[in-house]
């Protein structure tokens, strides 16, 4: 059972609302419920573990809740779409969403998708961390700050985004499949097009010419390898 996790789930549609919390609180989490973009982004706060949002909100737009959560918060945020709706998870994910379901998936999905990337987070905070900067020359990760680096100067990165490219970073030359990042990022469930947005993200906020990357490599019909030479803490002046 899942006593104390509470998700918030916000619709308009009071019956899809309704059925989505039916879903959940029969999974074993509690919910809230809010009708309106205002009332949602007031729910917010840190007895959250999950928020289910849907695009299309009177007031705020989920998507104009989705970028204030993400000003101060980790929060995972799933995205409520109708079928089809192709632009609006494009826009979602890199907004920040950790995913989307689909308003017409069955019950079972809802509370696997909402189980998974709670499963994701806890996980990721419990991880041990490492070495703290992951440097090479250019492109810096200061894992401690929760920050890249480009030529010094630090650029916007979503914490998905940012855990994907430190979990590349630390394995450099390494080939990891798709399936293995998916798995560990977004869990059994889910549409296998999200891991391709994120990577197509990162490398165009890290790389030179994301057309032709020099640090995220795909290797054709398996997955990913991260190129690169790490700068030693002695090139770096560090050794005291």
């Amino acid at each position: 059972m899942q006593d104390a996790t509470t998700v918030l789930v916000a619709d308009d549609d009071e019956d899809i609302a309704g059925l989505m919390r039916d879903y959940l609180e029969a999974g074993g989490y509690r919910v809230s419920v809010a009708h309106d973009g205002l009332t949602a982004l007031d729910a917010v706060g840190p007895h959250l573990s999950c928020v289910l949002l849907d695009v299309d909100m009177p007031g705020l737009t989920g998507f104009e809740v989705l970028r204030r959560i993400r000003e101060t918060s980790d929060v995972p945020v799933l995205l409520l779409t109708a079928l089809g709706e192709d632009r609006d998870k494009l826009r979602g994910l890199g907004l920040g969403a950790d995913d989307y379901i689909v308003k017409s998936a069955s019950p079972a999905e809802v509370v696997a998708r909402v189980h998974a990337v709670l499963r994701r987070s806890r996980r990721s905070a419990t991880d041990d961390p490492g070495e703290e900067l992951l440097d090479y020359g250019r492109l810096v990760i200061d894992v401690h700050a929760h920050e890249v680096r480009i030529d010094g100067a630090a650029q916007p990165f979503t914490a998905r985004e940012f855990e994907l490219l430190e979990h590349l970073a630390r394995h450099p030359r390494r080939i990891i499949t798709r399936e293995q990042l998916f798995d560990r990022f977004w869990g059994e469930y889910g549409d296998r097009h999200t891991l391709t947005v994120h990577i197509s993200r990162v490398r165009e906020k890290i790389e030179e010419d994301p057309a032709r990357p020099r640090h995220i490599v795909t290797v054709r019909g398996v997955g990913y390898r991260f190129e690169g030479e790490r700068v030693t803490a002695t090139a770096r002046g560090d050794d005291g």
